[in-house]
């Protein structure tokens, strides 16, 4: 167990040990290949895309320790810290037991989701867990049914079921963790998921929307389903992202990482870069992985003085780990200093290298108009286009 999972208090159990034999594959399900990645990778993508810092316990078959753990540390990037591995049971109850002993002694909520939900997007993940820290209860998403549903005997219909009352159920499904471990440690029976284990021991649980790309990969039509909703998804996107600060005397400026001897800074918790700024909500934004001040708030004290380029990096691991590349950004500078003109190419220069795509910066004035207008500013506004 990493040090760095002492300071969380969310621990994810992805559970991905099964054998998947409804999948007529030789590997276990979580190692079948899907659009050029494993079933547990593509899973544990949304996961690292979640807004919430957590421990991510990887449950895997003893056969395949090494491989899950290689696949999970590829997946997590500089978050490979936060990483655990084992080996999992005979049964998915037994294997969720053997996550749950591993988590670090500081989480407090614990979310167990199925690799099998491969295509699960990180907003359900970030829903589940503000939920149950709302509630303080167990939470699961669910989908409405939609088909008309009947109850039978053999081959004879009996009745026709009220779907108003029938959810579907997905995962991640979300606990208090003193609720889920005592759950576990007084459970006589195995149960179906996570959420009736909880219910059985006494525990309240509620239900959150879900998301139709959370389906479990269980069959070769639902493996070939996922790969036609990749294939689908191999679009562009695009994200807007603007920051201001006024200027400071007291302090350096630098923008788009580049320094500015002779020029006011700019006034932020940070080192007030706007450019970088506006780049790292832009690609948030394109990416749907929220934006810079819910990723490095202004309160949060580690990033007091930091260069943003590690605003930057971060950002860039996390739109790798959502699946998702850069193809290009651009920049627009409002400003009536400094010139940028001179240094243009070479801040085009250093950002590229940094998001690994092509960069280009251009710079106006507001002709006298509003805050930066009267010098007593600077915005950026930056666009970023990402695919799959």
């Amino acid at each position: 167990m990493s040090s760095l999972t002492d300071a969380v208090r969310v621990g994810i159990v992805v559970v991905a040990a099964g054998s998947g034999t409804r999948l007529a594959r030789d590997e276990p399900k979580a190692f079948v290949e899907l659009n050029g990645a494993t079933i547990l990778e593509h899973a544990l993508r949304g996961v690292f895309a979640s807004a919430t810092p957590a421990q991510v316990v990887v449950v895997a078959p003893a056969s395949h320790l090494g491989q899950a753990r290689a696949i999970a540390e590829h997946a997590a990037g500089a978050a490979s810290g936060y990483v655990d591995v084992v080996a999992g049971g005979e049964t998915r109850q037994e294997s969720v037991s053997r996550g749950l002993a591993v988590l670090a002694d500081g989480v407090e909520v614990v979310l167990v989701h199925d690799a099998a939900r491969a295509l699960t997007p990180s907003a359900l993940i970030d829903r589940v867990v503000a939920a149950v820290d709302a509630s303080g209860a167990g939470v699961i998403p669910a989908m409405p049914v939609s088909d008309t549903v009947k109850r039978v005997e053999v081959d004879r219909v009996v009745e026709t079921v009220d779907r108003s009352e029938l959810v579907q159920v997905q995962t991640p499904q979300g606990f208090p963790r003193a609720d889920l471990v005592t759950s576990y440690a007084s459970a006589a029976d195995d149960h179906t998921d996570d959420a009736a284990l909880v219910q059985a021991a006494g525990f309240a649980v509620s239900v959150v929307p879900g998301e139709p790309q959370a389906f479990k990969i269980t069959t070769p039509w639902d493996l070939r389903r996922a790969q036609q909703l990749l294939d689908r998804g191999a679009q562009a996107r695009t994200g807007i992202g603007i920051d201001a600060h006024r200027y400071d005397d007291a302090v350096p400026l630098w923008l788009g990482g580049v320094f500015f001897p002779d020029e006011p800074g700019l006034a932020g918790h940070s080192d007030g870069d706007a450019v970088i700024h506006a780049i790292c909500d832009a690609l948030l934004s394109a990416a749907g992985l929220g934006d810079i001040g819910g990723r490095f708030g202004s309160a949060d004290p580690r990033y007091a003085g930091a260069a943003s380029s590690v605003f930057l990096r971060e950002t860039l691991r996390l739109v790798d780990g959502a699946g998702l590349r850069v193809m290009n950004i651009a920049v627009q500078v409002v400003a009536n200093r400094p010139r940028l003109s001179t240094r243009r190419s070479e801040i085009e220069t250093h950002l590229g290298e940094l998001v690994q795509a092509p960069v280009s910066v251009a710079a106006t004035t507001a002709d006298g108009l509003g805050f930066s207008g009267r010098g007593e500013g600077l915005v950026a506004i930056a666009t970023a286009l990402l695919a799959d």
